[in-house]
């Protein structure tokens, strides 16, 4: 590769690709019409041409030629340019040419996560002149499509395109991630693109790397990704050991005695109908969360029983765990996707033949929903049997933790996500991301981990170390609190809060106070925008403000016995909100179950807890999955949940 002048006969080179423009060389990651390209660093260009050409690449007047390997790749680097534009980019080689138009120079930010990113802006609330933006020429919208693969894949199958933001782009758009972006370009004055990427429902894993999965601790789920890649029914047959071993250890169940075995002795009921089960009519599923086992006989002839089938399911909402005779045969957690299994020859026989089904309803509705008339048991002589009715129901023990998900599931696989809508990034380069995730992690040990793997690793392949990155820490959702106790959403958001916490260049967009107990989705998308782009103020741009709000610092006996925390961040001085004392807090021994309430006398940026004559060694606050909270500053923002240790007095 070498660096030339665009005086080149860059002409020349455009006219021999003008007879064949079906050929003509095309560049990879997200580099298109309207594209934002990061400023300040270089710019790799990668793509495809005919192999062994030449291909040149201008931008801004300055000019590059790559050649093209033998399987058509190339890559050529440009060096950093300040913001800017628009500009546009040439890409020419003697298989044919291409001109990109308006693309900017400018700060590019990546927005990823579950549902509560990818919820847009016409969904949220709307009742501000900030949701019905005019057109901004300088600010850039890219959404990347939903689709999950087993190994990284170079590039998209199809070419995301980027839109200018306005007032028929922006409502389509994630909701957090335009306030963010739209707050920066009134902050920052240069360009800003937006490439959101994200899919409700995810696990953090999905979007992690095979490195980062191996950093996290998670090299068994990539080892069983790769063996499906290579062998998808052993793989299925090491998730059904893997499922199972999880509900013996939980249960107590003894092998052969387990709720799949044909003759299991649960607590059956005809089922209604293939629909959610909350609508049967049945009080104790009227709003159950939980796991749901299905039962369906079917006899069977020595003929049909001889060979190989398919097994048709229809949907289960929201994931599955399949048996059939006693036997894996598989399992998905995508609540849209129908289950059709492939049954090798000899997992059915002459006469009666039980399938079992598992349905794990984690959120909202569940059960199988088929349709109905799309269940069905095929041979391989093309005859079938229906397996829309007959079916019987048993409600399962519920057993601590969440279910094992198989690594090549779309959304709580390892790695899925991460290979599909992050890899084929290539070699975008970006000033922050922002992360709106965790809801699908709750109850499953090592998020920091988890969370921790993915920064490292995107920083790596897409920015530098010192890429911003922007937490936001879980919304308040389900049961009000009423006496301490754990949680599983307080533990997730302590997990970001102590990420963030150890990383000098992260910071964390507390939601706890703008999220709906009944709702998981909550509207007001608008402050958490802002709150990510005052994280990014901080991180990209070096503003000497609080970037998170309050912050805990620590927790110190004090000398009568009780506890005074300390904050950091404070803006003013921190307030309980309509009331004389701060709610929310916790004195806690070091067991389990020892947590409890305690008011908190709030004094500049320190609360003091009195003691209550029982043992303290740590200190929560606001841990519940939708707590009662009123502790702010003057910004005014709100302190998230924590729990630190309590040290020695000074």
């Amino acid at each position: 590769m070498r660096t030339v002048t665009a005086c080149l006969a860059i002409g020349a080179i455009l006219t021999i690709g003008a007879t064949a423009a079906s050929a003509s060389p095309r560049l990879d990651g997200v580099m298109g019409d309207h594209a934002v390209i990061q400023r300040g660093q270089p710019i790799v260009l990668t793509g495809q041409a005919a192999a062994g050409e030449t291909v040149m690449i201008t931008l801004a007047g300055r000019s590059v030629t790559a050649k093209a390997a033998r399987d058509g790749s190339f890559s050529a680097s440009l060096p950093a340019l300040p913001a800017g534009g628009p500009y546009d980019l040439t890409i020419a080689a003697p298989s044919g040419a291409a001109v990109l138009r308006d693309i900017l120079v400018g700060d590019v930010f990546l927005c990823s996560g579950q549902s509560n990113m990818e919820l847009r802006v016409e969904q949220g609330q709307g009742l501000f002149p900030d949701a019905h933006p005019e057109v901004d020429d300088k600010l850039r919208l890219l959404t990347i499509a939903k689709v999950s693969a087993a190994a990284p894949v170079a590039r998209f199958a199809q070419q995301p395109t980027w839109t200018v933001s306005g007032p028929t782009t922006a409502p389509s758009f994630s909701a957090a991630c335009f306030y963010m972006v739209q707050a920066l370009r009134r902050t920052s004055g240069v360009p800003i693109g937006a490439v959101h990427s994200s899919w409700g429902g995810s696990r953090i894993s999905a979007w992690m790397s095979d490195s980062a999965l191996r950093q996290a601790g998670l090299g068994a789920p990539a080892d069983l990704l790769a063996l499906y890649a290579r062998d998808p029914a052993a793989a299925n047959r090491q998730a059904s050991t893997i499922w199972e071993s999880w509900w013996r250890d939980g249960s107590g169940d003894a092998a052969g005695r387990e709720p799949w075995q044909p003759d299991a002795a649960l607590d059956w009921h005809p089922v209604p109908a293939m629909t959610n089960f909350e609508t049967w009519g049945v009080p104790p599923l009227a709003d159950y969360n939980g796991m749901i086992w299905y039962q369906h006989e079917v006899q069977l002839s020595a003929e049909q029983a001889r060979g190989p089938a398919t097994l048709v399911l229809g949907m289960v909402d929201d994931a599955d765990r399949t048996w059939v005779n006693g036997v894996g045969v598989g399992g998905s957690s995508l609540a849209s996707q129908s289950r059709v299994y492939a049954l090798a020859a000899g997992s059915l026989k002459a006469g009666r033949n039980v399938i079992t089904v598992n349905d794990d309803d984690v959120y909202a509705y569940g059960g199988m929903t088929g349709p109905a008339d799309s269940m069905r048991l095929s041979f391989a002589d093309g005859s079938s049997v229906p397996l829309g009715t007959g079916w019987r129901y048993a409600i399962a023990k519920r057993l601590a933790g969440a279910a094992p998900r198989v690594p090549w599931d779309d959304i709580n696989g390892a790695g899925t996500l991460y290979n599909a809508m992050i890899a084929p990034l290539g070699a975008t380069k970006f000033a922050g991301m922002a992360w709106y995730q965790g809801e699908s992690d709750t109850g499953i040990p090592g998020y920091d981990r988890r969370m921790t793997a993915l920064i490292a690793d995107w920083r790596h392949r897409f920015g530098t170390p010192e890429t911003g990155f922007g937490i936001v820490q879980l919304a308040n959702y389900g049961s009000p609190a009423i006496a301490p106790g754990e949680s599983g959403w307080g533990d997730v958001r302590d997990a970001q809060r102590r990420v963030a916490a150890a990383d000098p260049h992260a910071g964390i967009a507390v939601a706890l106070d703008l999220g709906d107990a009944l709702d998981i989705h909550p509207g007001e998308k608008h402050e958490v925008g802002q709150r990510l782009a005052r994280v990014m103020r901080v991180a990209v741009y070096g503003e000497k403000i609080a970037p998170s709000g309050p912050a805990v610092a620590d927790a110190k006996r004090s000398a009568d016995g009780g506890v005074t925390v300390r904050f950091s961040g404070v803006t003013g001085a921190l307030h309980a909100r309509s009331a004389a004392q701060a709610i929310g807090f916790e004195l806690c021994g070091a067991a389990v179950g020892t947590c409890r309430y305690a008011p908190g006398k709030v004094a500049g940026s320190e609360v003091t807890l009195p003691g209550d004559g029982q043992p303290v060694t740590r200190v929560r606050y606001a841990w519940a999955d939708a707590p009662a909270t009123n502790l702010a500053d003057d910004a005014p923002l709100p302190v998230g949940t924590f729990e630190v240790p309590v040290l020695p007095a000074r």
